[in-house]
């Protein structure tokens, strides 16, 4: 954001100054030569708010933003001796396409967002921080990728095809940026440079596993980022919520991608297992999820995004999973499931930092996800979950693969990380399954 911002009717104008953050005086302990604090030294709109020591006052920037096209670069190789002007049809392209990062940021620059929001500076993630999650041969692995040529790439469509992944020499680039954003925009919130964050990235990450990289995801951005906020901030205590990510897989027909010359196994309409995996039996992060279940026949499939899967060990207790039976869940559902089971239990955990995994494939209009979230009841939930954690809350984007529906999404979210209200939305009532679900 270059300039100075404008500040919106409903932002507090009277506790907001057009001002420059002093370079010498930073606003945390964060070195000068930071991204982060690279960001923060230019114009923006400055929130005044009362700090915790001394009664003294710090002027903090309310929202941060992570955007970068080179994650762009992560795109299918199609095979040059049978393309067909099909090709080009954006229904023939894979759901997790370049273009769902770029209509998200052409949406927030329309309605008036960027203008409020201060950019954050990028980077790559490092190995160090990558294998505070996963293994070396983890990192070796994704690594590898960028010295496939085309031919390796096409003959190794099968193996990829099998982890629900598709490959470019340029994956790995844009799956380092997608970490790193991830962790910057978690380190300026826990840090205080910034109130609260979206990180519009990709790909997506709470599929990847420790082990193995799967379900469109190469490195598990914000499980990674959580540790590195754990160690390097005074915050420990971390709340994850993996939204309309459902806890299964969309088992997508064949007949519909056979033709393009690839099979999708699921789709970020799942359970975040690797996330949940990173912090079973670990109790200073607690981890919820919503999804759709449908009796462990969704993908990632099998009995981990179950109710019976809450945690091991000293972690015991600390996973929470609400797994829809099936599809056509909406916004009373979610708002039920929210007020009966995931605030009580968020405000007892009494997190110091709220992660939201954005996964906006229940969206209405996404035809994966099969599902029926408003933009009004995504920004509802947001609401609820800035009453938390004195209002540090990080927005990292998943999944969600129709581009109309996953903009207007973001775009209900960001608003409300603005400082906006959320929109009235009419009486609703929830359905008998997911009724009986919030209630076992």
């Amino acid at each position: 954001m270059n300039g100075a911002s404008k500040v919106s009717a409903n932002q507090e104008p009277s506790m907001a100054l057009h001002t420059q953050l002093p370079p010498e005086q930073p606003s945390s302990s964060i070195p000068e030569s930071s991204p982060a604090m690279a960001a923060i030294n230019q114009t923006a709109t400055i929130f005044v708010n009362p700090t915790e020591t001394g009664g003294m006052k710090t002027r903090i920037p309310r929202v941060g933003y992570v955007y970068d096209t080179r994650m762009m670069q992560h795109t299918e190789v199609r095979d040059p001796n049978h393309y067909t002007p099909e090709d080009d049809d954006s229904e023939s392209h894979h759901p997790e396409q370049p273009r769902r990062i770029e209509c998200i940021d052409k949406k927030l620059d329309e309605a008036g967002c960027l203008e409020l929001m201060t950019r954050l500076a990028i980077r790559h993630l490092r190995k160090d921080e990558a294998l505070l999650v996963h293994s070396e041969d983890h990192w070796q692995k994704v690594e590898a990728i960028a010295s496939m040529d085309v031919e390796a790439i096409l003959s190794s469509r099968a193996y990829y095809d099998h982890l629900s992944l598709y490959v470019h020499p340029k994956t790995p680039e844009a799956a380092l940026l997608s970490g790193g954003g991830v962790i910057e925009a978690c380190l300026a919130v826990a840090r205080g440079l910034v109130k609260t964050s979206f990180a519009n990235v990709r790909p997506p990450g709470h599929h990847a596993e420790p082990e193995e990289h799967m379900g469109f995801c190469f490195f598990n951005n914000v499980a990674i980022a959580a540790r590195v906020v754990q160690l390097e901030t005074d915050i420990k205590k971390i709340l994850i919520l993996d939204w309309f990510v459902l806890a299964c897989s969309f088992l997508c027909d064949r007949r519909k991608l056979t033709k393009r010359g690839f099979v999708v196994k699921n789709r970020d309409v799942h359970h975040g297992n690797g996330t949940q995996r990173a912090f079973y039996d670990d109790p200073s992060v607690l981890y919820i999820s919503i999804h759709r279940y449908d009796d462990g026949n969704f993908y990632p499939c099998g009995p981990f995004g179950s109710m019976e899967s809450c945690g091991e060990g000293d972690g015991l207790g600390t996973s929470v999973n609400i797994p829809w039976p099936g599809n056509g869940m909406g916004d009373a559902e979610y708002l039920y499931a929210f007020m009966r089971i995931v605030m009580p239990i968020a405000y007892e955990f009494a997190p110091e930092l709220v992660i939201i995994s954005a996964g906006f494939d229940a969206a209405d209009g996404d035809d994966l996800g099969e599902c029926h979230v408003s933009p009004a009841g995504y920004a509802h939930m947001t609401h609820m979950l800035s009453s938390l954690a004195n209002g540090k809350v990080v927005v990292a984007l998943e999944g969600g693969y129709n581009l109309n529906s996953i903009s207007s999404s973001a775009l209900a979210v960001a608003e409300i990380l603005l400082g906006n209200a959320p929109p009235m939305i009419p009486v609703l009532t929830p359905d008998e399954e997911a009724t009986e679900t919030v209630w076992q």
